[in-house]
């Protein structure tokens, strides 16, 4: 069976533009099919890359205090500077 390559560009559903690189066997997916494939990749990728849950998967370690933030408050003002601070990490936490 062949793999088919196809590159769908400038995805525009909910004022987000992404680039997703879908790969798919031609015999079992039509257009329809395919189209509501990268809907649901879309909507999946739209939740998981919220705010409040990418802040919930991560933690700063401040190596010049010996310190590890867990407060979302802090990592999102950590996010939020302009200037990054030295010795100040986003780690994941997976």
């Amino acid at each position: 069976m062949s793999v088919g390559y196809q590159a769908i560009d400038n995805l525009i559903c909910m004022k987000k533009s992404r680039d997703l690189l879908v790969l798919f066997k031609k015999e079992l997916m039509n257009a329809q099919a395919l189209e509501q494939e990268v809907a649901s990749l879309h909507n999946l990728l739209f939740t998981v890359e919220e705010l409040d849950h990418f802040v919930a998967a991560h933690e700063l370690i401040d190596l010049t205090k010996y310190t590890i933030q867990n407060n979302s408050v802090e990592i999102k003002k950590s996010l939020k500077r302009k200037k990054a601070n030295p010795f100040v990490f986003l780690n994941n936490k997976n």
